[in-house]
Protein backbone atom coordinates (compact mmCIF):
# COMPACT_ATOMS: atom_id res chain seq x y z
CA UNK A 1 0.00 0.00 0.00
CA UNK A 2 1.45 3.31 -1.02
CA UNK A 3 1.19 6.66 1.65
CA UNK A 4 -0.74 8.24 0.75
CA UNK A 5 -3.41 6.16 -0.64
CA UNK A 6 -4.43 7.01 -3.96
CA UNK A 7 -7.58 9.19 -4.51
CA UNK A 8 -10.83 7.79 -4.95
CA UNK A 9 -13.07 8.24 -8.32
CA UNK A 10 -14.87 11.01 -6.74
CA UNK A 11 -11.72 12.98 -5.84
CA UNK A 12 -11.50 12.25 -1.95
CA UNK A 13 -9.24 10.51 -0.33
CA UNK A 14 -10.52 7.33 1.84
CA UNK A 15 -9.97 7.65 6.25
CA UNK A 16 -6.69 6.45 7.26
CA UNK A 17 -6.81 2.94 8.45
CA UNK A 18 -6.81 2.15 12.45
CA UNK A 19 -3.74 1.30 13.96
CA UNK A 20 -2.91 -1.93 15.35
CA UNK A 21 -3.81 -2.85 18.02
CA UNK A 22 -1.58 -3.65 21.28
CA UNK A 23 -1.97 -5.87 23.39
CA UNK A 24 -1.96 -3.88 27.27
CA UNK A 25 1.38 -3.53 28.81
CA UNK A 26 1.21 -2.02 32.64
CA UNK A 27 3.84 0.80 33.41
CA UNK A 28 7.22 -0.45 34.93
CA UNK A 29 6.81 -0.62 38.82
CA UNK A 30 8.03 1.94 40.76
CA UNK A 31 10.43 0.56 43.58
CA UNK A 32 9.56 3.33 46.26
CA UNK A 33 6.04 2.58 45.84
CA UNK A 34 6.64 -0.43 47.63
CA UNK A 35 8.14 0.95 50.45
CA UNK A 36 11.76 -0.98 49.86
CA UNK A 37 14.87 -0.53 47.84
CA UNK A 38 14.92 -4.04 45.99
CA UNK A 39 13.53 -4.27 43.01
CA UNK A 40 10.00 -4.51 42.50
CA UNK A 41 8.52 -7.95 41.98
CA UNK A 42 8.39 -8.40 37.73
CA UNK A 43 4.81 -8.70 36.39
CA UNK A 44 4.25 -11.28 33.68
CA UNK A 45 1.55 -11.73 31.41
CA UNK A 46 -1.73 -9.69 31.73
CA UNK A 47 -2.48 -9.85 35.41
CA UNK A 48 -2.52 -7.83 38.52
CA UNK A 49 0.87 -7.57 40.06
CA UNK A 50 0.84 -9.37 43.32
CA UNK A 51 0.68 -7.46 46.20
CA UNK A 52 3.30 -7.28 48.40
CA UNK A 53 3.59 -8.56 52.05
CA UNK A 54 2.53 -6.58 55.03
CA UNK A 55 5.94 -4.67 55.79
CA UNK A 56 6.62 -4.72 60.05
CA UNK A 57 10.21 -3.89 59.72
CA UNK A 58 10.03 -0.65 57.48
CA UNK A 59 9.75 2.57 60.19
CA UNK A 60 7.77 3.93 57.11
CA UNK A 61 5.31 1.45 57.17
CA UNK A 62 1.61 1.74 58.47
CA UNK A 63 2.48 -1.90 60.20
CA UNK A 64 5.76 -1.13 61.73
CA UNK A 65 5.51 -1.56 65.50
CA UNK A 66 6.11 1.51 67.55
CA UNK A 67 8.48 1.97 70.23
CA UNK A 68 7.72 2.03 74.06
CA UNK A 69 3.94 1.69 74.80
CA UNK A 70 1.32 3.82 72.60
CA UNK A 71 -0.61 4.74 75.90
CA UNK A 72 0.58 4.98 79.50
CA UNK A 73 -0.05 2.66 81.87
CA UNK A 74 -3.39 3.05 83.88
CA UNK A 75 -2.55 4.15 88.14
CA UNK A 76 -3.31 1.04 90.16
CA UNK A 77 -6.89 1.39 92.27
CA UNK A 78 -6.80 1.93 96.00
CA UNK A 79 -8.19 -1.27 97.43
CA UNK A 80 -9.78 0.66 100.09
CA UNK A 81 -11.92 2.40 97.38
CA UNK A 82 -13.36 -0.58 96.02
CA UNK A 83 -14.07 -1.74 99.56
CA UNK A 84 -15.57 1.57 100.67
CA UNK A 85 -17.80 1.24 97.78
CA UNK A 86 -18.83 -2.76 98.39
CA UNK A 87 -19.43 -2.14 101.83
CA UNK A 88 -21.69 0.77 101.16
CA UNK A 89 -23.67 -1.45 98.80
CA UNK A 90 -23.74 -4.15 100.74
CA UNK A 91 -25.52 -1.85 103.39
CA UNK A 92 -28.44 -1.02 100.92
CA UNK A 93 -29.26 -5.11 100.84
CA UNK A 94 -29.03 -4.83 105.14
CA UNK A 95 -31.52 -2.31 105.39
CA UNK A 96 -34.21 -4.96 105.25
CA UNK A 97 -31.92 -6.65 108.54
CA UNK A 98 -33.66 -4.47 111.20
CA UNK A 99 -31.54 -1.34 109.69
CA UNK A 100 -28.34 -3.16 110.33
CA UNK A 101 -27.37 -1.66 106.60
CA UNK A 102 -27.07 1.78 108.75
CA UNK A 103 -24.15 0.37 110.65
CA UNK A 104 -22.36 -1.26 106.84
CA UNK A 105 -23.15 2.25 105.51
CA UNK A 106 -21.19 4.08 108.06
CA UNK A 107 -18.23 1.87 107.72
CA UNK A 108 -18.18 2.50 104.06
CA UNK A 109 -18.33 6.09 104.06
CA UNK A 110 -15.37 6.26 106.55
CA UNK A 111 -13.51 3.83 104.18
CA UNK A 112 -14.48 6.10 101.41
CA UNK A 113 -13.17 8.84 103.47
CA UNK A 114 -9.88 7.35 103.99
CA UNK A 115 -9.41 6.27 100.49
CA UNK A 116 -9.73 9.68 99.27
CA UNK A 117 -6.96 11.48 101.53
CA UNK A 118 -4.88 8.51 100.54
CA UNK A 119 -5.82 8.97 96.91
CA UNK A 120 -3.97 12.51 97.25
CA UNK A 121 -0.96 11.45 98.58
CA UNK A 122 -0.19 8.82 96.35
CA UNK A 123 -1.84 9.68 93.37
CA UNK A 124 -3.73 6.19 93.10
CA UNK A 125 -6.57 5.75 91.05
CA UNK A 126 -10.25 4.69 92.44
CA UNK A 127 -11.33 8.67 93.43
CA UNK A 128 -14.71 8.22 91.55
CA UNK A 129 -15.21 4.56 93.62
CA UNK A 130 -14.21 6.44 96.68
CA UNK A 131 -16.70 9.39 96.30
CA UNK A 132 -19.83 6.97 95.54
CA UNK A 133 -18.72 4.19 98.20
CA UNK A 134 -18.89 7.93 100.18
CA UNK A 135 -22.42 8.58 98.83
CA UNK A 136 -23.78 5.09 98.94
CA UNK A 137 -22.22 4.89 102.43
CA UNK A 138 -24.35 7.95 104.20
CA UNK A 139 -27.25 7.89 102.66
CA UNK A 140 -27.92 4.28 103.84
CA UNK A 141 -27.38 5.50 106.97
CA UNK A 142 -30.08 8.66 106.80
CA UNK A 143 -32.36 5.78 105.62
CA UNK A 144 -31.34 3.62 108.84
CA UNK A 145 -32.06 6.40 111.16
CA UNK A 146 -34.89 7.50 109.65
CA UNK A 147 -36.16 3.84 109.92
CA UNK A 148 -35.26 3.60 113.48
CA UNK A 149 -37.14 6.86 114.55
CA UNK A 150 -40.02 5.86 112.35
CA UNK A 151 -40.34 2.44 114.48
CA UNK A 152 -39.65 3.93 117.46
CA UNK A 153 -42.29 6.60 117.24
CA UNK A 154 -44.36 3.91 116.02
CA UNK A 155 -43.59 1.87 119.21
CA UNK A 156 -44.26 4.66 121.65
CA UNK A 157 -47.69 5.84 120.53
CA UNK A 158 -48.65 2.14 120.32
CA UNK A 159 -47.66 1.66 124.05
CA UNK A 160 -49.41 4.94 125.32
CA UNK A 161 -52.75 3.66 123.80
CA UNK A 162 -55.21 1.02 125.55
CA UNK A 163 -57.32 -1.48 123.66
Amino acid sequence: MTYPPPPGPDGTYPPPPDPPIQAYQPPPPNPQQYGYDYPAPQIQGYGVPPTPGYDYGNSGSPYSQQEGYPYAPARPTEGLAIASLVVSCAGVAGLCLWSIGGLLGIVGAILGHVARSRIRTTGAGGAGLALAGIIVGWVVTAIAVLGIAVFVIFLVRDSGSTY
